[in-house]
C-alpha cells in the first residue's frame, strides 16, 4: 500500500513539475504590443489543455493501480481462507482418527461435531474477511479521494493564474470584471480579487456595488490594506468622508506605504478640504520607493 501511495504522489509531483517548468520557460511578454496578445491567450489556452489531459492520464493511472491492487487483496484473502479449510479439515480428520482409537460413541457423533466445528470456523473467518476488505476498501477509496481534490486544487491554481495574467493585459474594464468574476467562481473568497474587481467598479462608476464588495473583502481578511483603501473610496463616493478617513487610517496603519498614494488618488479629492485628511498629508514623509497602491495600479 505505501508503494502505490508513493509511486501515485511522484506522479502527482511531476505533473506539478511538468507544468511549472512550463511556466518558467515562458518568455517575458512585452504589453505594449497588442499584436502579441493572442498568441499570449493561445499559450495559456494550451496550457490549460495540457494540464487537463495529463490529470486525466494520472486519473486513469491512479484507478488502474488502485483497482490491480483491490484485486490482489481479494486474491491473498481467498486463498487464505482456502488454506485455512484444508487445514482445519486435516486437523478435523486427525482428531476423528484419535477419536475412533479412543473409543467416541459413534461416527454420527463425530460428524455432527466435524460440521459444527467447521461451519463455525468458516463463518469466522468469512466475517473477519470481509471486515478487513471493507476497511481495505474504504482506505482505498479516501486516498483517491484525496488524490483527486490535489489534483483539481493544482488545475484551479493554474487556471487561476491563467486569469490574473489574462487580467494584467486586458485593457477593458467590463472585460476585467468578467475576468475577476472567473476568478471569484473558482475561489468565491478570493479576497484580492474581490478588491480588484471594486476598484474597477469605481472606475465605472459603480459606487455602491464596488462598496458592498469592499465590506464582503474586509470581512474575509481584516489585515488587508487595499480592501480598506477601496472601501474609502467607496465611502467617499458616497459622501461619508468620516467613514471614508477611518478606513484611510487604518488602510495606512496596515500598509505605511499607502500615504504617498493619498494626493494622486482622484476618488479623495472631495477630502482635500477635510481636516483630518489635511493631518494626514502633511505628515506624509518624502519618499521614493513605490508603495502598494502603485503596485496594484501598475499590475
Amino acid at each position: 500500500m505505501s508503494r502505490i501511495l508513493f509511486l501515485v504522489a511522484i506522479l502527482g509531483l511531476a505533473g506539478v513539475a511538468r507544468g511549472q517548468d512550463k511556466a518558467d520557460k515562458q518568455e517575458p511578454l512585452d504589453i505594449d504590443k497588442p499584436i502579441f496578445k493572442p498568441f499570449i491567450e493561445r499559450y495559456i489556452l494550451d496550457e490549460l489543455k495540457n494540464i487537463r489531459a495529463d490529470q486525466q492520464h494520472l486519473k486513469a493511472e491512479t484507478y488502474q493501480l488502485l483497482s490491480s491492487t483491490e484485486l490482489k487483496a481479494s486474491d491473498r484473502a481467498i486463498r487464505y481462507t482456502t488454506d485455512t479449510v484444508n487445514n482445519v479439515f486435516f486437523i478435523i480428520t486427525a482428531a476423528a482418527s484419535l477419536v475412533v482409537l479412543l473409543g467416541w460413541r459413534s461416527i454420527k457423533d463425530i460428524r455432527e461435531n466435524v460440521a459444527d466445528t467447521v461451519e463455525n470456523r468458516v463463518l469466522k473467518l468469512t466475517q473477519e474477511y470481509e471486515q478487513r476488505l471493507d476497511k481495505l476498501e474504504q482506505k482505498l477509496k479516501t486516498r483517491s479521494e484525496q488524490i483527486i481534490a490535489t489534483q483539481q486544487e493544482v488545475a484551479n491554481a493554474n487556471q487561476i493564474h491563467a486569469l490574473w495574467m489574462r487580467s494584467g493585459l486586458e485593457e477593458n474594464p467590463q472585460r476585467k470584471i468578467d475576468i475577476y468574476d472567473k476568478i471569484l467562481a473558482i475561489h468565491p473568497e478570493d479576497v484580492e480579487a474581490l478588491t480588484y474587481k471594486a476598484d474597477t467598479l469605481l472606475d465605472l462608476g459603480e459606487v455602491r456595488w464596488a462598496y458592498s464588495l469592499t465590506n464582503r473583502a474586509v470581512d474575509l481578511d481584516d489585515k488587508y490594506p487595499l480592501a480598506y483603501w477601496q472601501r474609502a473610496c467607496a465611502h467617499t463616493g458616497l459622501n461619508r468622508y468620516d467613514a471614508a478617513i477611518d478606513d484611510i487610517d487604518r488602510a495606512i496603519a496596515l500598509s505605511p506605504g499607502l500615504k504617498k498614494d493619498l494626493a494622486d488618488e482622484q476618488a479623495f479629492e472631495k477630502l482635500a478640504t477635510h481636516h483630518r485628511f489635511k493631518e494626514i498629508i502633511a505628515s506624509i514623509p518624502p519618499e521614493t520607493t513605490e508603495s502598494p497602491r502603485q503596485a496594484m495600479t501598475t499590475s
